[in-house]
């Protein structure tokens, strides 16, 4: 177990929408806890998952929703209208793993070899099944509709981008906020963390070639060798960004392979970069983005040879509305102590397909702290020995329902958070 703040004793005072939310959601746990446990032994990838979608509709078929399913992946969606006509708020939770081995040693650990949730997503579909079923319960407080998404296929797949083109944000009852929790198995457990503006990077692929001519490694003279020139480059690109990058406007910028010949003896005819960028701003992404292509063709032709890139645009910044953000903040002092609620200084570099939906519609990320017992760092998302404290869910839980309860009261005074309020 988790060592628990004294500032806890705060959070079980009645929090927003009357009553003890974290009690509730401590009484859901075990079945919080289950759910997770289940998708996570049987992890699956990209945007078709159907053993995790037929969990999700079992542990949501006795409830009072609107189901839905279909289109070309395995989303799920749910509707709860509350007593009276109001505005929707979206919360979503991703449902797919990461292509990677699992070495936690678990006795739930993956039975599939070379799949693993090490990204926390099988707890992200446990916690918003665990705050349908509050807020189910809680139906006559609900001044307005919920609408929880489980959506596939946000590991480098855009789920997110694919459920917008297919109507996700059009369909009745259109949602007029967003809302999402990330598990961080740094932060400390049961804190929420978020900030205003952008909260994850955008993320790119680049792959560089530098073009020479092969020929005898003991007769360079005689050939056009892309192996030093490639090494310039990999250093040109980390001076683009010190010295020609806003430092209050971050790029990251990382060569992650490089690949060349064939043999010892034999000068290749060329070399290839692969490599991933990471920006902020769009203004920042637009800034790298050109100046890496300068780079690589400038340093190549500066030696007689040809330098080309290839971009694969990937996920845009995640934006969180001001607003929003600050209401998230503000909802989570009350719920869990002022403690308990920490504003973030700066982004995070990882990026997210939450993004597109927060282009559409107001509203925030936030991450909810996981850290297990035990002592030195503890691993990372996307690591192999990724592990979670499972009591910290009930918080997501808890938090998932009182932003919900707050926004859709605020909302009927007026008083929503976001652009229109």
């Amino acid at each position: 177990m988790a060592d628990r703040d004294p500032s806890e004793r705060a959070a079980r005072r009645p929090a927003a929408g009357g009553g003890d939310l974290l009690a509730e959601a401590r009484a859901l746990l075990p079945e919080v806890i289950e759910l997770r446990r289940a998708i996570h032994a049987e992890p699956e990838l990209g945007l078709d998952l159907p053993r995790t979608r037929e969990k999700i509709e079992a542990a949501l078929a006795e409830l009072d929703l609107e189901l839905s399913t279909g289109g070309s992946t395995a989303q799920v969606s749910a509707t709860l209208r509350g007593r009276s006509p109001g505005p929707t708020l979206l919360l979503r939770a991703d449902m797919d793993a990461l292509p990677m081995q699992e070495d936690t040693g678990l006795p739930f650990a993956s039975r599939e070899a070379g799949r693993m949730h090490a990204c926390g997503h099988d707890a992200h579909v446990a916690m918003l099944v665990g705050a349908a079923r509050l807020l189910e319960r809680r139906r006559g407080e609900l001044p307005g509709n919920v609408r929880f998404l489980f959506q596939p296929g946000e590991e480098g797949h855009g789920g997110a981008r694919i459920l917008i083109e297919e109507g996700l944000l059009e369909r009745d009852p259109r949602p007029d906020a967003a809302f999402a929790l990330h598990v961080d198995p740094t932060l400390a457990p049961g804190t929420v963390a978020t900030r205003p503006g952008p909260i994850l990077a955008a993320a790119d692929v680049f792959s560089a070639e530098v073009r020479g001519r092969g020929g005898h490694a003991s007769m360079p003279h005689h050939a056009a060798d892309p192996i030093p020139v490639a090494a310039e480059v990999v250093l040109a690109l980390q001076s683009l960004v010190t010295r020609r990058v806003d430092v209050f406007d971050p790029v990251v910028l990382s060569v992650t392979r490089v690949q060349a010949g064939t043999t010892y003896n034999v000068i290749p005819e060329g070399a290839q970069l692969l490599g991933t960028l990471r920006s902020v701003s769009e203004r920042g992404r637009a800034l790298a983005r050109e100046g890496l292509d300068r780079v690589v063709r400038g340093v190549a032709a500066a030696h007689g040879l040809e330098g080309s890139v290839q971009l694969i645009p990937g996920y845009p910044v995640t934006v969180n509305d001001d607003a929003f953000a600050a209401f998230v903040l503000d909802v989570a002092a009350e719920l869990l102590g002022p403690r308990r609620a920490l504003t973030m200084r700066a982004p995070i570099m990882g990026a997210e397909d939450f993004s597109y939906i927060l282009q559409r519609v107001p509203g925030a990320m936030a991450f909810l702290g996981v850290k297990p017992e035990g002592e030195g760092p503890p691993a990372p998302i996307h690591s192999n020995r990724m592990i979670l404290d499972e009591e910290a869910l009930a918080v997501g839980v808890a938090m998932h329902a009182a932003v919900t309860l707050r926004y859709l009261e605020a909302a009927k005074q007026g008083a929503a958070p976001g652009p229109a309020s």
